[in-house]
């Protein structure tokens, strides 16, 4: 680490989430960057990362999930790299639950998620916009004070960072207290409170999947806030999600807070985040103005294993070098050939039934070859997504395989919010 700050730290964006290389008793591996965990969790080894985990016992953890609680493996004295910075005598926790992995949603390889153990010696900046973080030195660091940047106090609970901020319901404004959580894809998460007003829009909802948490599958509501204010920033019709309360223990959770801030929304931002002295500075960026999308398609995919693909390539015939003396030029003689590769394989793992996709005839388990004419295997997962966030009406073709039969479906993407069965 040079001059108190460490070199830039290139992070991989995927549906919102930071992914970081950190080198773990040597052994190179990908984390999601997550404020939301207090220990460094490890969940989807395979056999080709050999890990030195020392000193082992049975652990629980907890999390959002209907079940409660997981078994992991605590292993203790390990030696963290991220960047330049090194740490030893780290802990570990290591799951083996296979059902807890974050890759085939995310279409890149994750192994880990990691919080507090990053921040809690430095204040780290997050460059959403150019994709890094550095690690600043506390005693070295100097607070931005320019007009662009903005700042506020945090509270550390239980090593986890919580903000408070304004939002604005049908109800009216409220002011609430959330979680920051760079390990969400989601922009706004709230727990239902009908005293205080906190609660979907009763004409503005439907129901969804959330995610998976370390404790099991997460379900609740989807709808819109029209706005959320931090400081002087104010952002309009914000996704915002509703979990279920089977899918919250309320026993286990900050009893002050109100839910928590995703990367959907922390994204718009570049930040500085102080665990030591509690505080965020924060300045808007170029995602700052970009509208919040639904996956108006009712398509969810995974990445799910690869497939051999022919690809057609040009090579030079053997005598395909001949002197054209009237050009003055040499003429190289190509033909056609053909090889086979293996490409990603994205496959329908979740499909809302009210959806025009549905009444397409798509169904789960289709396996997608192309979109609007776009061979997917040339596609990352979040580029195919784009595509299903696309506006009402927007024309989608999809070839998929399903029973080894290519198939072709035409829709058009509708709304999310819509509660009549769709048209043709």
């Amino acid at each position: 680490m040079k001059d108190n700050v460490s070199d830039k730290i290139d992070f991989e964006f995927a549906a919102n989430l930071i992914i970081i290389p950190i080198e773990i008793n040597g052994v190179e591996l990908s984390f999601v960057l997550d404020t939301g965990v207090s220990k460094p969790i490890l969940f989807n080894l395979t056999a080709n990362d050999s890990l030195d985990l020392r000193n082992t016992k049975t652990f629980y953890l907890h999390g959002l999930g209907a079940d409660g609680k997981i078994e992991a493996l605590k292993s203790s004295y390990n030696k963290f790299k991220v960047g330049d910075v090194v740490g030893t005598n780290q802990d570990l926790y290591v799951v083996f639950d296979a059902d807890i992995n974050f890759t085939p949603r995310l279409g890149v390889v994750v192994h880990g998620i990691i919080g507090y153990d990053v921040f809690k010696d430095f204040i780290v900046e997050i460059n959403y916009s150019s994709k890094f973080i550095r690690l600043h030195k506390p005693e070295s660091f100097k607070p931005k004070k320019s007009k662009r940047w903005q700042s506020i106090p945090l509270e550390i609970h239980k090593n986890k960072p919580y903000l408070g901020a304004k939002i604005v319901l049908e109800s009216g404004s409220r002011d609430v207290k959330l979680l920051i959580d760079t390990g969400s894809s989601d922009a706004l998460w709230l727990f239902e409170n009908k005293i205080e007003g906190i609660t979907p829009n009763d004409s503005l909802f439907f129901r969804d999947y959330l995610g998976k948490g370390l404790s099991g599958s997460v379900y609740g509501k989807r709808s819109k806030v029209s706005g959320f204010q931090l400081n002087d920033f104010n952002l309009e019709n914000v996704n915002v999600a509703y979990p279920d309360s089977v899918s919250v223990d309320t026993n286990r959770i900050y009893k002050e807070r109100d839910g928590s801030v995703g990367g959907d929304i922390l994204k718009r931002f570049n930040l500085y985040i102080d665990y030591i002295n509690e505080k965020l500075y924060f300045k808007k960026n170029h995602y700052f103005k970009k509208p919040f999308t639904y996956n108006n398609s009712g398509i969810v995919l995974e990445h799910n294993g690869t497939m051999f693909v022919k690809e057609q390539i040009k090579v030079p015939k053997t005598d395909g070098y001949s002197l054209n003396d009237q050009m003055n030029s040499v003429k190289i003689d190509l033909s056609f050939n053909h090889r086979m590769l293996l490409k990603p394989m994205y496959s329908i793992v979740e499909l809302r039934k009210s959806s025009n996709a549905y009444a397409s005839g798509l169904r789960v388990g289709d396996i997608l070859l192309s979109i609007n004419g776009k061979e997917v295997y040339d596609l990352k997962l979040n580029e195919i997504n784009e595509i299903l966030h696309g506006k009402t009406g927007r024309p989608i073709k999809l070839k998929i395989e399903r029973y080894g039969e290519a198939k072709t479906y035409r829709f058009k993407l509708d709304n999310a919010f819509k509660k009549n069965e769709p048209s043709d």
